[in-house]
């Protein structure tokens, strides 16, 4: 395949996934989209490496017409995009040039596509006997403690995470680490993941969808001893996103066992949560009781040193020529969270690439304002509120008040979701804001819509819609 095609296929689908990035929960990001790749791009189709036959069809499934629109808008044409599977033998190669068979697509028959949830589950099994694997995917080689830039929002994490690595099972155990989405918590659980393997020690990293959906496959295939005996020999249990275990009772069974069964053999057990763990409130307490018992620690927003900082990492680590005025605009440019920095600045370098034109402040400010990205400023409960009710056509002492009618049960908790996710108030203040509801009603409408917004696309399009309102 040339080399030349993959370059701009690449560079292509950069641009989608910076901007696709912004748009979905991160663990679905996570899971389905990092560790894939543009390999092909011809006027009519466009062709994406995945790295197994169960992500190509989920894909395919599942996020094709949303991921097809992204690449259309930045190819201006009507392309059709499919997946294709990573060659089993040149896996290591920089973008492979030889495909695995025939690409796919939603609604198409092929017989490339056989391997089944089952068949990773038993690989992943007997992967794991040995001290070298970890996970259905292999940590992330950048993240480690040497690319982690260290500010006053995140250090006690890092220390936190520093002295797991350093002693695993003596010390902090378990460690809990909480924040907002993008703002390092993977990082550093992956970071602790590449230290204690190092050591000889055998260490799995999962979120807690993988968790999940490996202890259902197990208990409906009647593996449930494999799944107990893959669990309970690691030394390192590393689970990210421990708040989607919320509302599975039959997997916090499973958990809170193999939690047990870890911790009174002095294995260290490591978790991230996008929130402290006494506001995850449908959590078992028998679980949260045992979460809390080690170090729990958060990271906070970044500050503006600590934004130019990372992007400054980022810049020398892909050798991106970017002068520095641009690297103090662009994080001045996003407040929020690295993640969304990241995603801007991949976005800034694939815009630049792929126009061919060298990066200015006044080339970045032309595509900021062409995709329509806009600096996430602090913005008030009333703000919010206030764009809820104009999007929805809903009175605003509608939102707030106290009657329960449907036609006003979803915009109250996209408002609950809304004001949790871009503000700080805490759950107290919202529920005081909305009427004095308790602080438990508005757990429950934040996560309800949390959890519709993966699957619901009109929602999730009306949650994107109305962010872009009040960052616009």
């Amino acid at each position: 395949m040339d080399r030349d095609n993959i370059q701009k296929a690449n560079k292509i689908w950069s641009s989608v996934l910076g901007k696709v990035e912004l748009e979905i929960p991160k663990p679905s990001y996570d899971t389905w989209l990092s560790n894939t790749h543009g390999i092909s791009c011809t006027s009519t189709e466009f062709i994406v490496e995945t790295p197994n036959a169960f992500t190509a069809q989920y894909l395919a499934d599942r996020m094709l017409d949303m991921l097809e629109q992204e690449l259309r808008a930045i190819v201006e044409s009507e392309i059709k995009l499919k997946f294709t599977v990573i060659n089993e033998i040149t896996n290591h190669q920089s973008h492979n040039e030889n495909l695995s068979g025939t690409p796919y697509r939603g609604n198409e028959q092929t017989t490339i596509y056989t391997t089944s949830y089952d068949d990773l589950f038993q690989e992943h099994v007997s992967e794991n006997q040995s001290r070298s694997n970890v996970s259905l995917y292999d940590f992330n080689p950048k993240y480690t403690f040497e690319n982690f830039i260290v500010g006053n929002s995140n250090q006690l994490a890092y220390a936190g995470a520093k002295a797991v690595s350093e002693n695993p099972g003596n010390i902090f155990n378990p460690l809990v680490i909480h924040s907002p989405v993008g703002l390092g918590k993977t990082h550093l659980l992956q970071a602790i993941g590449h230290e204690t393997k190092a050591k000889g020690l055998v260490t799995l990293y999962v979120t807690s969808e993988e968790f999940t959906n490996q202890y259902v496959m197990a208990i409906q295939n009647g593996q449930t001893e494999e799944f107990r005996d893959k669990y309970r020999k690691v030394d390192v249990l590393l689970i990210d996103d421990i708040q989607f275990l919320i509302g599975k009772e039959q997997t916090q069974e499973g958990f809170f066992h193999t939690f047990n069964a870890l911790h009174v053999k002095n294995k260290q057990i490591v978790v991230a949560s996008d929130r402290h763990i006494s506001e995850l409130r449908t959590l078992e307490s028998r679980i949260t009781s045992r979460l809390t018992g080690g170090l729990v620690t958060d990271i906070q927003l970044p500050q503006l040193e600590t934004r130019v900082a990372i992007l400054h990492g980022k810049v020398q680590e892909k050798k991106y020529d970017i002068p520095a005025e641009v690297i103090g605009f662009l994080g001045e440019r996003i407040q929020s969270n690295i993640r969304e920095l990241e995603g801007l600045l991949n976005r800034v370098v694939a815009w630049a690439q792929f126009r061919d034109e060298p990066i200015t402040i006044e080339s970045v400010k032309r595509m900021i304002g062409d995709s329509q990205i806009n600096t996430k400023k602090p913005v008030s409960d009333s703000t919010i509120i206030s764009e809820v009710s104009n999007y929805f056509g809903v009175p605003s002492d509608e939102i707030i008040g106290p009657r329960r009618s449907k036609s006003y049960l979803l915009p109250r908790q996209v408002t609950m979701f809304l004001l949790r996710e871009e503000t700080s108030l805490s759950l107290s203040a919202i529920g005081k804001i909305l009427g004095g509801r308790d602080h438990s009603t508005v757990l429950h409408g934040h996560d309800k819509v949390a959890s519709l917004i993966n699957s619901d696309n009109k929602l999730r399009r009306d949650v994107l819609a109305i962010r872009n309102n009040l960052t616009s």
